[in-house]
């Protein structure tokens, strides 16, 4: 009733405000039938937020035409109208309306319209669509504003194009700090973990002072390479800039810590929270799943509960995870039973992925499949992923081959299926039928990533690939080598020589396993550190079933703490065993 009584521009305005924050469609609707029957339809300032509640509705016919029936149309108008698209991503729509506003003799875009249109170029394929954005910036005298630079720098960054971002950032007489933030974050979204840093204490020296989006965007892109020295610098920043209390620091130090093998610093860290958010809680769940501790993610877990702090589908994914990582198929069923009855949370695909995963894993293959083709929603690549992996680990070629089939059909593209099928037909001795993959491979021109390993030294980071001699050192490295692999000979340990995936004979085997990545890193690390240093490596890759063995044997006869960071988890070596338990 209340709704046939808005007459005024007022009532309509503030019901406009409204209906923006209940995202409702329908009342939308309802408003634009009022504003018509009042004859407010005419108004720009009513016609513009219309036009924007559509399309940040994502109604975006309905924009389109009430933004074409607006009979006075101005420069407000028309960079809200693009505005509301760019939002959305839509950037079709953007062009077209950007198209249409340079061809008016009387309008003419300004910065904001630039900056919408750039913004929208930020999606995956728009690298051309936004260069030409950028040269029309340049031809109308835009580039002396800082804001449309910066969206330049977002956008050139999110599409790959780190150079042409830095270009634009060096080139700047004006930086602001948002300046700065957007050239940390486009490299921290890349894992330019060193670049971050560099750029980070060049801000610091001009005396620019850093912001909770600064810091965030250094912890970032540090995480990626997770380095446990470079962790405690970024540490150190933090106190010294006063962000010690802000949580959302704090919490993405936290996992700074876990990523670099510092899980009791990542505990510390937790505990100095005064009250922890779902976040946070759900941050340190995270930290333990990726280190292997099941029993302790899920005691974690429990405590967040306790705490009155409720989950959501991320930290189930992750409480999931823990629990295929350290087996525990029965906690892990009952967790996913009681997602939506006990916690409201509906089971999403990545927590169907995770099921998969810690059936495969276990061995529990027909449950596996079972559970997939029970699904209420289609299996994605995470979810065959999860299967084909648990193919290779126990070797099933029949339901692999299903796997990787309906990979191929996803995305024909992406080489690790082909690897991974490739190498459960070479384990199993198919030697026909891996070739066959490989040559499809070939033919599709498909490359997969070289292994490598990186190992932290003073204020270096070395990285290894199989049979590296790129290091000065590496006569030194070789004859290290040949003394451990001579001592775990002596030890009994029997190699697993069918990691290595092809055709030859057992010797060449045998040479080709013993000059793994992880395994030069270890012999480097050895030469390098004191026995009370732990040595930490990172694999791009699994580590494979010999290199783990081979550390857990170097980890008793040397008496060292070895931490490797594979592709999947953490695996912490000490005194022959791994934290794994041999479950990976």
């Amino acid at each position: 009733m209340f709704l046939t009584n808005l007459t005024t521009h007022n009532r309509i305005s503030t019901l406009l405000h409204a209906v923006s924050s209940c995202r409702s469609l329908w009342h939308c609707q309802a408003i634009h039938a009022i504003v018509i029957k009042s004859r407010f339809i005419n108004d720009g300032f009513i016609g513009d937020r219309l036009v924007s509640l559509y399309s940040n509705l994502g109604s975006s016919d309905y924009a389109h035409k009430l933004f074409d029936e607006i009979p006075e149309k101005d420069l407000v108008s028309w960079n809200s109208f693009i505005s509301g698209f760019s939002k959305r991503g839509i950037l079709d729509f953007c062009l077209d309306a950007f198209g249409r506003m340079r061809n008016m003799a009387d309008l003419k875009p300004n910065e904001v319209t630039l900056i919408s249109v750039v913004s929208a170029c930020t999606v995956d394929g728009a690298l051309y669509e936004g260069r030409c954005i950028h040269g029309f910036g340049v031809k109308m005298g835009f580039m002396g504003e800082v804001k449309v630079v910066n969206a330049l720098i977002n956008m050139y960054g999110k599409l790959g194009m780190l150079d042409a971002a830095y270009v634009l950032f060096n080139g700047m007489r004006t930086r602001s700090l948002v300046s700065w933030n957007s050239i940390l974050a486009v490299h921290a979204q890349h894992g330019a973990s060193n670049e971050v840093m560099g750029l980070f204490i060049s801000m610091r020296r001009v005396g620019v002072k850093p912001d909770q989006a600064t810091m965030v965007a250094l912890l970032q892109g540090c995480t990626e390479l997770g380095i446990a020295k470079q962790a405690r610098v970024v540490h150190a920043c933090i106190f010294k800039c006063g962000f010690e209390g802000d949580m959302l620091v704090w919490t993405s130090l936290m996992s700074l810590y876990a990523k670099s093998g510092e899980l009791n610093a990542a505990e510390i860290v937790f505990g100095e929270l005064k009250d922890p958010d779902a976040v946070a809680w759900t941050s340190i769940v995270a930290s333990y799943a990726m280190h292997g501790c099941g029993s302790e993610a899920i005691m974690l877990f429990e405590d967040m509960i306790d705490s009155g702090n409720r989950p959501d589908h991320v930290t189930l994914t992750h409480l999931l995870n823990a629990c295929s990582h350290g087996g525990l198929v029965s906690e892990g069923r009952k967790y996913f039973e009681d997602m939506s009855r006990v916690y409201g949370v509906h089971p999403r695909i990545d927590h169907y992925s995770c099921m998969v995963d810690l059936l495969g894993r276990a061995g529990l293959m027909e449950d596996a499949i079972r559970l997939i083709r029970s699904m209420p929603m289609e299996p994605n690549a995470g979810v065959w992923g999860a299967l084909l992996g648990a193919c290779r680990i126990h070797n099933n070629v029949e339901l692999g081959k299903e796997a990787a089939e309906n990979l191929f059909m996803l995305n024909s593209s992406d080489h690790r299926n082909y690897i991974m099928l490739s190498n459960i037909y070479s384990a199993s001795g198919q030697w026909k039928d891996a070739s066959k993959i490989r040559s499809l491979m070939k033919g599709r021109h498909l490359v997969g990533n070289p292994g490598y390993s990186l190992i932290e030294h003073g204020n270096r980071v070395y990285q290894f690939t199989v049979g590296d001699q790129s290091h000065p050192d590496s006569d030194k490295i070789y004859a290290k080598l040949e003394e451990i692999v001579k001592k775990i000979d002596e030890a009994g340990l029997a190699r697993q020589t069918e990691f290595i995936l092809h055709d030859v004979a057992e010797e060449i085997k045998l040479d080709m396993i013993n000059k793994h990545s992880e395994k030069l890193a270890l012999a480097f690390g050895l030469l390098v550190t004191t026995t009370s240093m732990p040595i930490t490596i990172i694999k791009n890759l699994r580590i494979c079933g010999d290199c783990h063995s081979v550390m857990k044997v170097v980890s008793l006869i040397e008496k060292r703490i070895i931490i490797v960071r594979d592709s999947k988890r953490f695996h912490h070596f000490a005194n022959g065993i791994c934290s794994c338990k041999d479950y990976w």
